[in-house]
């Protein structure tokens, strides 16, 4: 891996020294939200055109509002929740209540068409990017597995709309500190290159009582790098990608549930969570007047590790070292129309392997005693998909379908150890397992006034496969899960372009819900299969620009996700009627930004952001015994701007506010992470 990085290295920068290196003053401009074009639509589809419910940010966007990973759209988007697990290997997304907590996300992933189908990848540094994406429901039809609520499509900056420098350094308490520095060049009219690094660093925000130490120290380093040659009729990119992360984690602390008193955090073994992740992805596009053909070859590295004191406790009970090795490979071949009126059309291609190995080693000094697990899961994906899309006058119909299988593979070895012996348990290569799944999509819009109303049906599908932890023979595997999903929604445009408005409503029909839960032991954690559920709701978005200088937003979701028939057959319970676990019912955002301009000479702007955000009640537990009410975060931003220079103060959590972050049970214990508190600091930017 370090060779491969040594050879992008070498040949970008050769390729940057060979060329002129003055840095031109080209900024991106800002794009009219209406008009940008929506990557993740493979028809190059615009905003208001999109029969979908779905959320932009463009880079002014994420940098106005100071989102730096993927935990910052939390509420932000409507009925967007990510809860804060304590580290990077498992970063839950639930859109709409679909979401899940271990094994493969319910929400896809794609950056610069890279797919992610690890939860533990999802979480990394945002310098660099241009634009985040956010379809909310199922987008099977074009995506395949993982994307039945939704998926998040992440585009980095790209040589051939920017050139130039760019600079950024940030410090705040914490000791939080980071720097990322980006180098954008075209050679000539038809090859751009790019090179851009990061590092981020954080002394932790809890503290471990046990040794008073910081429990969630983190160090980050990423790299990035895309070459393209853009010719009239073929096109050829290359988008390279490295991130390393050492953390440490789980801040986690008991929780009297009776009296909702936290203890502290104090446990005497150092829980930590480090990882590499190298992603590459190569585009090749060739068109006529007629049709193009684009192939997506993609491939994906990652390793990690986790150690973890497993009953977060002062005793010496339980600790897990987790080794995760994953090796992705993907292929997508896209024919489709171009320059039709009429009638437009998509035939697509798609495969892809996954080989995931799990090392699990379980100390149980109590019984003194270690068990080695060994997991060796090899998937392997095929899938051919079709859209059609007619427009006639103001009306626009579009119809897909796409054909899915998977086949399943593990490999499973068992065995124990004492201070006297080593026993094999059992070595059991297990038969493959096969999933078929036929995934339809229909849609219809119409602009009526400049209004674009839409509805939408389109089948969610997520595969089955097996449970990495599990004590009995019949929670060895699990079973898909479907869902149907019916939305409607309008798009409105009034006062001469400065108010703009989504509606959607949606209601999902839920089969099969696989849920997480507890192994009967209580050490580790599964996925079972629910019986039937639903969630309904709709999602509101509002911007106003009543002068040049003043923009209001706000954003808002519903959400009331079920279970309808649920029995948990380990605890002998039945859930019906109780809500799903860690899905709020509101999601709430409302943001004023208002710029001055300014006759010094000193600075051209002053920018004042206000951001305003509320998540809740939000169930931890299937008996919805355990909950966190509503609560409210307050963060702002003052910018002071000269041309291409932007110096910021901001703070998040000023109010700090408390509230908890993330709840789970285990080994007869609750346990709680609290959220971050109050949080201040500066950025200085500089874009020549």
């Amino acid at each position: 891996m370090m060779n491969v990085l040594r050879f992008y290295l070498f040949l970008t920068l050769n390729l940057l020294l060979s060329v002129n290196l003055i840095a031109q003053n080209d900024t991106l401009p800002e794009v009219e939200m209406q008009e940008i074009v929506i990557g993740a639509s493979k028809t190059q589809t615009k905003y208001r055109e999109l029969a979908s419910s779905v959320s932009v940010l463009t880079a002014s966007g994420l940098s106005r509002d100071n989102v730096n990973t993927i935990n910052d759209l939390s509420s932000k988007i409507p009925n967007f929740f990510m809860p804060e697990y304590g580290s990077k290997l498992t970063a839950p997304v639930y859109i709409r209540g679909i979401g899940s907590r271990i094994n493969s996300p319910s929400v896809g992933m794609y950056v610069d068409g890279v797919p992610y189908f690890e939860k533990s990848a999802f979480v990394f540094d945002f310098f660099d990017i241009q634009q985040i994406e956010v379809l909310r429901g199922p987008q099977g039809t074009l995506f395949g597995r993982n994307t039945m609520g939704g998926i998040i499509n992440i585009l980095t900056l790209s040589p051939m709309d920017f050139q130039g420098l760019k600079v950024n350094v940030s410090a705040g308490n914490y000791g939080n500190y980071s720097g990322n520095l980006g180098y954008y060049k075209k050679i000539g009219a038809k090859f751009g290159v790019s090179l851009a690094g990061n590092y981020n660093r954080a002394d932790g925000f809890y503290t471990n009582a046990y040794d008073n130490t910081k429990v969630d120290e983190m160090q980050n380093y990423g790299l990035r790098n895309r070459l393209i040659f853009n010719d009239k009729d073929i096109k050829f990119e290359n988008s390279f990608a490295f991130d390393r992360s050492t953390q440490g984690g789980y801040p986690y602390a008991v929780l009297d549930s009776a009296l909702m008193f936290d203890s502290e955090i104090n446990y005497n073994q150092k829980s930590e969570y480090d990882r590499d992740m190298l992603s590459d992805a190569f585009t090749a596009k060739y068109c006529t007047d007629n049709f193009e053909i684009q192939s997506v070859s993609s491939t994906q590295y990652m390793y990690d590790i986790q150690s973890i004191d497993q009953d977060f406790t002062a005793d010496s009970m339980y600790f897990v070292v987790q080794k995760q090795t994953q090796k992705l490979y993907s292929e997508e071949l896209i024919i489709r129309s171009k320059n039709t009126k009429i009638y437009s059309w998509l035939f697509g291609g798609y495969g892809f392997i996954q080989n995931l190995d799990k090392h699990v080693v379980v100390n149980s000094y109590e019984k003194n005693i270690t068990t080695d697990k060994r997991h060796a899961n090899s998937t392997k994906g095929y899938a051919a998909f079709h859209q059609s899309t007619l427009k006639i006058n103001n009306f626009t119909l579009t119809a897909g379908l796409r054909f899915d299988r998977e086949d399943d593979r593990l490999f499973y070895i068992y065995k124990t150890k004492t201070k006297t012996a080593t026993k094999f348990v059992t070595s059991i290569k297990y038969p493959e397992r096969s999933y078929f799944q036929i995934l339809p999509k229909v849609s219809a819009n119409y602009n009526l006034f400049d209004n674009n109303v839409y509805a939408t049906v389109a089948k969610g599908y997520k595969t089955g496969g097996y449970n990495s932890t599990f004590e009995r023979p019949e929670d060895l595997t699990f079973e898909p899960e479907y869902s149907w999903n019916y939305e409607a929604g309008v798009k409105s445009t009034f006062a001469n372009n400065s108010i703009h408005t989504d509606i959607a409503v949606f209601y999902i029909d839920w089969l099969s819900q696989q849920i997480y839960q507890t192994v009967p032991s209580g050490r580790g954690s599964m996925l079972k299969n629910a019986g039937i559920s639903e969630s309904k709701g709709f999602e509101f978005t509002f911007t106003h620009k009543p002068i040049k200088q003043l923009q209001l937003t706000a954003n808002y979701g519903f959400t009331q996700a079920k279970f309808i028939s649920f029995e948990d057959t380990l605890k002998d319970l039945n859930y019906n009627e109780m809500y799903i676990p860690y899905v709020p019912k509101h999601t709430v955002s409302g943001q004023i930004s208002f710029t001055h301009n300014c006759k010094f000479i000193a600075i051209d702007k002053i920018r004042i952001n206000l951001i305003y955000r509320g998540n809740g009640d939000i169930y931890w537990n299937e008996e919805n015994t355990d909950m966190q009410k509503f609560y409210n975060l307050l963060d702002a931003k003052i910018s002071f701007i000269k041309k291409g220079f932007q110096f910021d103060v901001w703070g998040r959590n000023l109010l700090n506010t408390q509230y908890h972050s993330f709840y789970f049970s285990a080994l007869e214990n609750e346990y709680v992470q609290t959220g971050r508190p109050l949080q201040f600091g500066v950025n200085l930017s500089l874009s020549i």
